[in-house]
Parts: C-alpha cells; structure tokens; sequence
C-alpha cells in the first residue's frame, strides 16, 4: 500500500520499527490505502491469525485482483535488468492476458517492455501485492516473479507507449542506484543479490 505495509502472518515475525498490530476484522483494504496515502512516512500493519492462509484468500474475494508476471533477468555478465518508469527504478512486468499462464506472461512482458528475448525461464521467486486506484476504483496487483537469463549482454529498448524512460544492465556493485530510488517490494526481490 504505497510505501506502506501490510503483514499477515500466523505468527509474530521479527520485526524492526514501529508496528500497529490490527485484527482480520478491521482490515479493509481499500481504507488502509487511504490511510496509507496520508501518511508522509511508512506505516506497517501486523495482523497475526491461526488460519491466515484462509482469511488472506477472503480478503481477495472482496475486491479486483489484477494478475500480473515479471521477471529479474540475468545477463551473460552477471548483470541485472532494470527499468526506469514513473520516476523510480522497476524492474519488467506486466497484466497476465486472459488464457495465457503466468510463465508465458513473465517472458512475453520482460521482452515486451525491453525489446530483448529471454533465453531462460527459471523458478518462480516469490508473489508480490501492491494496491493503487485507477479511475477511482480500488486495485489489488497480484505479481508472480521469475528469474530469468539471457544470453551475453543484449542491447535493451525501453518500451516508451509504456511509460519506460530506460532500460539498463546493471551489475551488483551498482544497485544502490536502484535501492536509493524504488519500490519496498522491489528492495525485497533484489535483498539477496551479492554486494
């Protein structure tokens, strides 16, 4: 939610900073984000239940969950592809298409956005969420993360009609170019790459 964040969890995780522990009944979504939008510093919500698999899936049954699929793409080099968009280091991904599977999406979006093709199609990493309104509707993304590889060091096109400024390769030496300027989930998908 923005720069802020909401754990769910069936246990007390560790945790450093300030912590406002809520119950599954006062989570709503929507009104956290507003709440989120106020607020000039990150807030974090801890929400602790026995069943929370289960409730996490009530909670998607009550608003629009967009699919979407994304890759951290490793090149020849031991570089990593990022993109800049909006103003802030990303790295591709886009909305999964109707019958398409989410692996299918990852690739076609990273080679979409970067005008690159992908070689290799990896693991899954992890699924991310974030919200945000468009035209005044509430919002839900949903995004699988798969690593990726390329061949050597292609040449990158930034796919502009999607309001992508640059692609880049960059090599781990040169993240904090990156983690001074993006998104929290991004800083957590890009935590363990070698310093």
């Amino acid at each position: 939610m923005n720069q802020s964040l909401l754990i769910l969890a069936d246990f007390s995780p560790a945790w450093e900073g300030p912590l406002q522990t809520i119950g599954l009944q006062e989570i709503d979504l929507k009104n956290l984000f507003i709440e989120s939008t106020k607020e000039k510093q990150q807030k974090v919500y801890l929400c602790i239940h026995p069943e929370i698999e289960q409730a996490f899936k009530g909670l998607l049954q009550k608003i629009r969950v967009i699919k979407a699929a994304g890759g951290l793409v490793e090149n020849g080099n031991g570089e990593y592809l990022f993109i800049h968009r909006l103003g802030k280091w990303d790295l591709p991904k886009g909305k999964v298409e109707e019958n398409e599977k989410v692996r299918d999406a990852s690739v076609r979006e990273v080679e979409e956005e970067c005008g690159i093709k992908i070689d290799y199609l990896g693991p899954k990493i992890t699924t991310t969420y974030h919200t945000y309104c468009m035209r005044d509707k509430f919002i839900l993304k949903q995004t699988k993360w798969y690593k990726m590889g390329v061949n050597k060091k292609p040449k990158l096109t930034p796919q502009t009609e999607e309001d992508i400024q640059q692609a880049i390769w960059l090599p781990v030496s040169e993240l904090n170019k990156v983690r001074k300027n993006t998104y929290p989930l991004i800083l957590d998908l890009i935590q363990d790459l070698d310093q």
